[in-house]
């Protein structure tokens, strides 16, 4: 009779009726007893124990006008045909309908030789000039991206309606401006700016008044990044952007044949609300259309109100993976991360990472629209993307949620480009064949003296002394 669709709050269906209770329903008919079947219950007062609680004090009379109550509730959440629109109206014969994402024509720019093109005018890479992601080059078109032999295209997707907050679509911005993206991996000693061919795609066309049509277009722009070859890193934008930069790597790889890592402090698979897709709900959306297999899905960095027991029993029903930071608590990162990597290569061959910002601890990524306290910190997700990266066949990353509106300093966006360049770092690992995840530099690691510095010494390497070295030369 009633539906509600899914909620936040758990349905305890567990808890038995009493008997005092039943007695005093007796009167009352089953159809309206149904509505103690939904979470209306539990979202008024917690649990079904707690409900039960507060009617041992009510007469039949005032138990059966308390549910009359939840089922005028109920009613009024749903659909009326005769009131409401089923779908959005749109002005279908405006001559700009899709001028948000025309394309422009190649004959409208000057003739040149298809490549990434370089936008700074200083051979330093942080002294002007235009700024764009890692301080790579542009590249416009696929052309660009075959010429150029690019390995990877960072892309921004600035989309924030499918959030209940706004300001992640200054996440592309804000990222390009702050460095961390480009540039050596002290770690493993590893340039990704140098071992791999890296461009800035530019950003996705969004309409600002749709999320459904831009993430039909966020889909055509990843798939053509994905159909030369080159590996789409999606810049948001919030999570909704998870399902078309799924589908459009489904399009391209074939439905099911790549899993997806999804670090988060939320689950994002929500389902039955007025809008087919939010940022809670690419997940369930991904899943239910065949693009990735549960089985195939793993999340790690759970923590926080949401989802309750029937979002866990969901998952666990259909195969999905998952490590909350209550495991954690629980065994260790060393531990679950050891079991994620290796869930990670079981099922599949190629991966996907959907990285949002909130499963970090809000103390470094402050400027995101649902922060959830405990998460990781970035000493923890640095080496873990990075490992991820290296030891599988990514075939696509994004990092989302970034709102830097909510962040008066640098912190936010500096610290999501670090998490990028992670894994920047980690595809550039692979490529130079190391794939032990958990690699560091003996450089780095290792001072090895007196040895080191004693073998230097008898070869002529140590710096010499030199009194008069900053006094001007005539």
């Amino acid at each position: 009779m009633c539906s509600l669709g899914t909620s936040v709050y758990a349905e305890d269906t567990d808890t038995p009726m009493p008997d005092s209770f039943k007695e005093k329903t007796k009167g009352i008919s089953e159809e309206k007893l149904e509505i103690l079947d939904s979470p209306l219950p539990t979202m008024l007062l917690g649990t079904m124990e707690r409900f039960y609680k507060s009617m041992e004090g009510k007469s039949a009379e005032e138990i059966e006008a308390y549910l009359d109550g939840m089922i005028e509730v109920a009613e009024a959440g749903k659909f009326n045909p005769e009131t409401d629109m089923a779908s959005i109206p749109l002005n279908t014969e405006a001559k700009g309908f899709n001028g948000w994402k025309a394309k422009r024509p190649k004959s409208l720019n000057p003739e040149r030789e298809p490549g990434p093109i370089h936008l700074s005018r200083y051979m330093s890479s942080r002294s002007g000039g235009v700024k764009t992601f890692a301080n790579a080059p542009l590249a416009i078109y696929p052309e660009d991206l075959i010429a150029g032999n690019v390995d990877i295209a960072i892309v921004g997707a600035p989309l924030d309606m499918g959030s209940y907050y706004r300001g992640q679509k200054f996440g592309p911005q804000a990222m390009r401006n702050e460095y961390g993206a480009g540039g050596i991996d002290m770690s493993t000693m590893v340039n990704p700016s140098k071992v791999l061919s890296i461009v800035d795609y530019g950003d996705i066309a969004i309409d600002n008044m749709s999320t459904e049509l831009s993430v039909q277009h966020v889909r055509e722009r990843v798939r053509e990044i994905a159909e030369t070859g080159t590996m789409p890193f999606i810049v948001g934008g919030d999570h909704s952007l998870e399902y078309p930069d799924i589908a459009a790597l489904a399009d391209v790889h074939g439905k099911g044949s790549f899993g997806v890592v999804h670090f988060d402090s939320h689950y994002d698979a929500g389902k039955n609300q007025a809008h087919w897709l939010t940022h809670g709900q690419p997940v369930y959306r991904a899943v239910k259309e065949g693009h990735v297999k549960p089985e195939n899905f793993i999340q790690i960095g759970l923590r926080g109100p949401w989802p309750g027991p029937e979002g866990f029993e969901w998952m666990r029903n259909n195969g999905m993976r998952y490590h909350t930071m209550a495991e954690v608590e629980k065994k260790g990162w060393k531990q679950v991360m050891d079991t994620a990597l290796k869930e990670a290569r079981e099922n599949v061959d190629k991966l996907y990472i959907s990285f949002d910002v909130d499963v970090i601890d809000p103390a470094f990524i402050p400027g995101t629209g649902t922060p959830v306290p405990g998460g990781l910190t970035m000493r923890e997700a640095i080496p873990i993307v990075r490992g991820l990266c290296a030891q599988n066949d990514i075939i696509g990353f994004e990092i989302v949620e970034l709102d830097p509106l909510l962040d008066p300093t640098y912190r936010s966006a500096l610290n999501s480009n670090f998490i990028l360049h992670a894994c920047l770092t980690g595809v550039a690992m692979r490529k130079e064949g190391i794939e032990d995840p958990y690699y560091l530099s003996d450089l780095t690691t290792e001072h090895r003296q007196p040895e080191a510095g004693e073998k230097a010494r008898k070869e002529g390497l140590r710096e010499k002394v030199d009194p008069n070295y900053a006094k001007p030369k005539n």
